[in-house]
């Protein structure tokens, strides 16, 4: 079962302030810990590895205690050492070397906030995993600290059902597309440990997070304090708690996960499965998180959609944001068949063909069954990012595949294309003709030519940046984007190659300004 910290109203301020100040002096950060492991063993901990990084602490504190040749390390690395191992790795510690990592806290205090348990005399475990993190956004680098329940890294074994999730991938993933823009009030919809919301709370007035789980809860309220946070935290399934409310930003890394609802014996997971049937969550919350939206306010979120045989992910999905009656832009980030959806997610929680043969082939059985009998193909993971116009007409409807590497943080990215789709709205293409349009500097032209060729036979228009799109242009368009420097109009430039190629402006126009509206609303141009 999940073993949440302890947060006593009168007392735990003072612990917490203690609690602070002792991570702060080993400079338990995610740099002060890659410091200390160095890069083999730091990077085998991104691959679930813990063997490298258990000899590299094993080794520092042997030297703290005189135990082994080698110069000893300084005081913040032996309190580093010590945390990482009991509260990162989850191993036994002894009582006086934790007490010695933590001096202005000291065991009493630990044991007060609930950071850990006595396992034998004079050895200590900790009871959830409390961890660095660090990020930067709009308001620049952060170092926070997270709690959450010790994984299977640390455990050896799997999830618990109300298991209470750290900064995991998919966590990162949204905390980097969301744009970090100054708002009013936000909305954390599955908060979980609160990383969301604390991130929402460098841009916001006001941060609301919610869950269904009070473990969950009593976890992101233990980060919020610990990191000086101010967040109001409200227990309830998906809207109920904010119902009759506006937002002007929700952000949600929701249950997701497409589990078998009719076959026992598949374990499910307060932090992943919503309790519906197949992506019914999903399709729930796109379709009334419009809601609790205020005029021009946003939705980012990530979810699953199923894919079902004879028919495009995007007719399904569309159909949802034609529900929703709200702008929508979906990006397909990732597609799995049946069987690697089944393998991912049963792993995911802990479940082994090592560990429990018996025990993953009936659950993977389970898993096919329940696509088979929808007739699903496939299972696409994507962003998704909804707006409730301010007039109420509907003009953003894009939905579109990108598997490729992005560069991330992706929000402003995001938030600009969006701004541009908003810019081109209001001209028309007389008006597009009129304006200035300059090359992103993050742009590239790449020609491909025949050997022997003195003309290129594709010409393809790049960016650098953001998504890292990639776009075949004609002659003229390629020519077009490399005049664009803000001097002359778009009219001009189109008039200046019809010149040159001896072909009618007009009709030169009508070809080139489609490709030209697709530059901009992609950030390829900028208007001067």
């Amino acid at each position: 079962m999940s073993h949440p910290p302890i947060l006593d109203d009168d007392a735990a301020p003072d612990l917490l302030a203690r609690l602070r100040a002792d991570l702060v002096a080993a400079d338990y950060t995610v740099a002060g810990v890659q410091s200390l492991l160095g890069p083999l063993a730091f990077d085998a901990l991104h691959r679930e590895e813990a063997l490298p990084a258990r000899r590299v602490l094993r080794g520092v504190l042997a030297a703290a205690r005189g135990e082994s040749a080698g110069d000893a390390p300084s005081e913040a690395e032996r309190r580093r050492a010590a945390l990482a191992a009991v509260f990162f790795l989850g191993d036994t510690l002894l009582s006086h070397e934790l007490a010695l990592a933590l001096p202005t806290l000291g065991l009493d205090g630990a044991r007060a906030l609930g950071l850990t348990r006595d396992v034998d005399p004079g050895r200590v475990r900790a009871r959830f995993d409390l961890r660095p993190y660090a990020a930067d956004d709009a308001a620049g680098h952060l170092d926070w600290w997270l709690a959450s329940d010790l994984g299977e890294l640390a455990t050896g074994a799997g999830l618990e059902p109300d298991h209470v999730l750290g900064a995991g991938g998919a966590s990162l993933t949204l905390a980097q597309v969301t744009a970090r823009r100054p708002v009013g009030r936000v909305l954390d919809l599955g908060t979980g440990c609160g990383i969301q919301a604390l991130h929402a709370s460098r841009h916001a007035e006001h941060v609301v997070g919610t869950d269904i789980s009070r473990t969950a809860l009593e976890f992101a309220r233990f980060n919020a304090a610990l990191n000086g946070v101010a967040l109001e935290l409200r227990e309830g399934s998906m809207l109920a708690p904010v119902a009759g409310e506006t937002f002007d930003l929700v952000v949600s890394n929701p249950p997701f996960v497409i589990t078998p609802r009719a076959s026992a014996g598949v374990e499910m997971f307060e932090y992943r499965d919503g309790g519906r049937s197949g992506d019914d969550l999903v399709r729930d919350l796109v379709v009334n998180v419009g809601s609790v939206l205020a005029p021009g306010g946003v939705v980012q979120m990530l979810g699953n959609w199923e894919i079902r045989r004879g028919q495009d992910w995007t007719e399904r999905v569309g159909a949802w944001l034609d529900a929703a009656g709200l702008d929508g832009w979906v990006i397909q980030r990732e597609v799995l068949d049946p069987a690697q959806y089944a393998e991912t997610w049963l792993r995911d929680g802990g479940t082994t063909p090592e560990r429990d043969p018996e025990g993953f082939a009936a659950m993977y059985e389970a898993w096919l069954e329940d696509f088979e009998s929808r007739d699903v193909e496939a299972v696409g993971f994507g962003i998704v990012y909804l707006r409730r116009p301010v007039d109420g007409r509907v003009t953003l409807r894009r939905l579109e595949e990108h598997t490729g590497s992005v560069h991330q943080p992706l929000g402003e990215h995001l938030a600009a294309s969006v701004e541009a789709h908003d810019w081109l709205e209001h001209r028309d293409d007389a008006a597009l003709l009129a304006e200035r349009l300059v090359v992103a500097p993050d742009v590239t032209e790449e020609r491909y030519l025949t050997p022997g060729q003195d003309d290129p036979n594709v010409v393809i228009v790049r960016q650098g940046g953001g998504l890292g799109r990639g776009v075949h242009a004609s002659t003229a368009l390629a020519a077009l984007v490399g005049v664009c420097d803000g001097e002359l109009s778009v009219g001009q430039i189109v008039g200046a190659i019809a010149s040159l190629f001896d072909v009618d402006a007009s009709e030169l126009a009508a070809d080139v300004l489609p490709g030209v509206r697709g530059l901009v609303r992609d950030l390829f141009l900028t208007p001067a």
